[in-house]
This record gives structure tokens, sequence and C-alpha cells, in this order.
């Protein structure tokens, strides 16, 4: 079976996959924004650790914004 590449994607296709990354970008942005202004004290567990996690596609950011900081 052939591999399918960016040319043979639909027009929708390809604003669906730019949407996404847009929104995983945003997430990014949005998580490190919090992660640089909350004190140490209002992150629960270390972090140091909580930054490379930022990183993983979707489920970083989510993870630190629902898990990670305390309210």
């Amino acid at each position: 079976m052939k591999r399918r590449g960016w040319d043979d994607l639909s027009r929708q296709q390809k604003r669906g996959i730019g949407l996404l990354g847009l929104v995983q970008f945003a997430l990014l942005l949005f998580a490190l924004q919090d992660w640089i202004r909350r004190p140490d004290d209002q992150i629960r567990g270390r972090k140091k650790l909580w930054f490379p996690a930022l990183f993983v596609n979707f489920v970083g950011p989510v993870a630190y914004l629902v898990v990670g900081r305390r309210r």
C-alpha cells in the first residue's frame, strides 16, 4: 500500500491538520506562560519536570493545566 503524502490530501484534510497544529501551539503557549508565571509552590510536583512534559503533543499542556496546577 502506497503511503500518502501531503499532496495527496484534500483541502479539508490539510485545513484540519493546520487547525490541529494551531490548537496544539496555542495550548503550548498558554501552558508555558502559566508555568513561567506560577511560583513553585503552586505547581504539583517539581516545576522543572513539568517543562519537558509541556512539549509532548496535546497531552503535556493538557496534563499540566488539569493536574499540574494548584488552584
